[in-house]
């Protein structure tokens, strides 16, 4: 039995990502693909590393062509911009395919938030209230039955994950300063060429971008651990830019409540990490490092005290393209689709 699945939008970091797992994948099938730029060519042809092999010889359609595609095909990932993928998605639902959209088009309640943060109107308001957020240990069951499910941003996976037991058992004074600083690969930024990230300015650098409240991630952030915490989260989010491909390591600072130990913190998390495969607790002591989750859809986590400050520090470390976006894309279809989660997902992180 195979699953016959198409990709919009090829030729980015998260379109070649879902090749790699849906080329090893036991049941789904690639057997379509589009690309406005690169229509009429051969996937092989963009990306040589897959000469040889099937899935290469796939020729790349016009996204307008979508409407015929979609016949017969079960699932399609939406791998495009935001603004994008509002614009395409009406044709796939209406053949009766499901989405699983990697943009941000879907991932917020609210259109006036969406359009306050991507100053662009979101024309495809109906449908916000029927996309699930794709963060799998949270919103697995409603994933299930879903049509449509919005596949969360990379750095928000790593936070809300890594701060979900501290909401739900009511551990951190929510009330207190909640401080992110986050670390990403270059790849995040998308796969066109920009500026800021030619090799030579990104080699043998670091630095900050979107500081200071400004980056388009926070409401989706804040709205998910709002809805975990049962009251209303406000965070300082603040980014970072590491000279490295892949791989995300967040910093969190937060407040434990008063008598609150590590002790009975770390035993909130080895509860959530024991309901869920990809969740990794780590020893005392060890702290996450990027190449242990490359290629991964691992979250690894640390818990850590500054008993001067009175500080919890929370350190999340996820693959930003894998788990922070197709192969979470990918977690999602499955279950979609009736499969078990981490069909076609089993595997560790090749070192070095």
């Amino acid at each position: 039995m195979s699953i016959p699945v198409g990709i919009v939008g090829v030729t980015g970091y998260t379109g070649l990502e879902l090749i790699r797992l849906i080329h090893r994948h036991p049941v789904f099938e690639l057997i379509w693909a589009t690309s406005r730029k690169e229509a009429g060519r051969e996937v092989g042809e963009i990306y040589p590393h897959l000469q040889g092999e099937k899935i290469a010889r796939i020729r790349i359609r016009k996204p307008e062509e979508m409407a015929s595609l979609c016949k017969g095909t079960e699932i399609v990932f939406l791998a495009v911009p935001h603004r994008v993928a509002m614009e395409m998605i009406g044709p796939i639902l209406d053949a009766g395919t499901k989405v699983v959209d990697l943009s941000a088009d879907f991932r917020l309640s609210s259109a006036e938030v969406y359009e306050k943060w991507y100053n662009t109107p979101h024309i495809n308001k109906g449908l916000l209230k029927d996309a699930v957020y794709g963060l799998v240990e949270i919103y697995r069951d409603e994933i299930k039955g879903s049509k449509l499910v919005a596949n969360p941003g990379c750095y928000p996976t790593s936070i809300i994950l890594g701060l979900y037991p501290l909401l739900t058992k009511n551990l951190m004074r929510s009330s207190h300063p909640i401080i992110i600083d986050s670390k990403s690969g270059t790849s995040g930024a998308g796969r066109s060429a920009k500026l800021p990230l030619i090799f030579s300015e990104v080699y043998d650098n670091f630095r900050p971008y979107s500081i200071g409240g400004t980056h388009r991630h926070i409401p989706e952030i804040e709205e998910q651990l709002s809805k975990a915490a049962q009251t209303k989260i406000t965070v300082s989010f603040n980014p970072h830019l590491l000279p490295i491909e892949r791989g995300i390591i967040s910093t969190i600072y937060v407040t434990p409540k008063d008598h609150m130990d590590l002790k009975t913190i770390r035993e909130s998390y080895e509860e959530f990490a024991s309901l869920h495969r990809w969740i990794r607790l780590l020893p005392p002591g060890q702290l996450p490092e990027t190449r242990n989750v490359r290629g991964t859809m691992y979250v690894d986590i640390s818990l850590n005290m500054d008993n001067r400050t009175s500080t919890l520090i929370v350190i999340s470390c996820i693959d930003n393209i894998c788990r922070g976006a197709s192969g979470q894309a990918l977690a999602n279809a499955n279950l979609m689709c009736g499969l078990e989660m981490d069909k076609g997902l089993e595997g560790i992180a090749p070192i070095p």
